[in-house]
């Protein structure tokens, strides 16, 4: 009886591994690699494996992807995709939403947006939907004017009314924590604010309000239909993946399902 128990065990073991399926997602550091944890351990029980590789920019993850090393990648909003295939031709679609992180405005000099002395440096990503991003938070905050036909992706040179006379430095977005030090005020996307230690509705000065770039989780095109892409949806939108995101990072990144 104990050799049948044992057979018979080791079969439904052997079962539950043939109907497991193992994926890898790519991510950016902080929220977005955190998070893809969480969904890991609540889609492992139900036979979905998530390998989670965390990606130093922006660049690479899509590119990652569309050359099949990745099954799928979490790291951008709706704006960055469309101008990630319109520049560079990638046949990547969008599965779902994950989470809204609204772009701050941090300064290691000045406690209020209105103090931007004259002449001064402002630090934003040099990628053309986030340094665009940063360009619209600061005409919502009124420090300039843009040229409205720029839409989505203005750039310094689409500004149109600079009365402090302001000077753009634009980096690469994981350096911009870094850029605190030599610039009046940087401009950062959440996930490498919260990766540098900065708190955004603590230490920010100014936070974006509204924002349309709602983060999705993206496939290459054929994939959308894939067995394990449902699976993995549900995982990243259950009950236990929402209270993660609420408890952890208080307001500063925000579920969008």
């Amino acid at each position: 009886m104990l050799r049948l128990t044992t057979f018979v065990s080791a079969l439904a073991l052997s079962a539950a591994s043939a109907l497991a399926t193992d994926i890898t997602v790519g991510v950016s550091p902080g929220e977005h690699g955190e998070i893809m944890e969480e969904v890991a351990k609540v889609a492992a029980p139900k036979g979905l494996n998530i390998r989670v590789i965390e990606f130093s920019d922006y660049v690479v993850p899509n590119q990652a992807l569309a050359d099949g090393d990745l099954n799928a990648n979490s790291f951008q909003h709706r704006p960055y995709l469309e101008n990630q295939i319109k520049d560079r031709g990638f046949d990547l679609v969008e599965i779902g939403t994950t989470i809204t992180t609204p772009m701050g405005v941090y300064s290691d000099k000045l406690k209020d947006i209105a103090d931007l002395p004259e002449g001064g440096r402002v630090a934003i990503p040099n990628d053309p939907t986030n340094g665009g991003r940063a360009l619209l938070l600061l005409q919502q905050l009124g420090v300039l004017k843009l040229d409205d036909g720029r839409g989505l992706i203005p750039s310094p040179l689409d500004v149109t009314e600079n009365p402090k006379n302001l000077r753009f430095l634009e980096l690469d977005a994981a350096q911009l924590p870094r850029a605190l030090a030599d610039a009046d005020i940087a401009v950062i996307n959440t996930n490498y604010a919260l990766a540098s230690g900065l708190k955004p509705k603590e230490d920010s000065i100014a936070m974006e309000e509204n924002s349309p770039y709602v983060n999705i989780i993206v496939v290459r095109n054929g994939d959308q239909d894939a067995d394990w892409v449902q699976p993995l949806l549900d995982a990243y939108h259950s009950p236990e993946v929402k209270a993660f995101i609420e408890e952890k990072y208080d307001g500063a990144v925000l579920p969008s399902w």
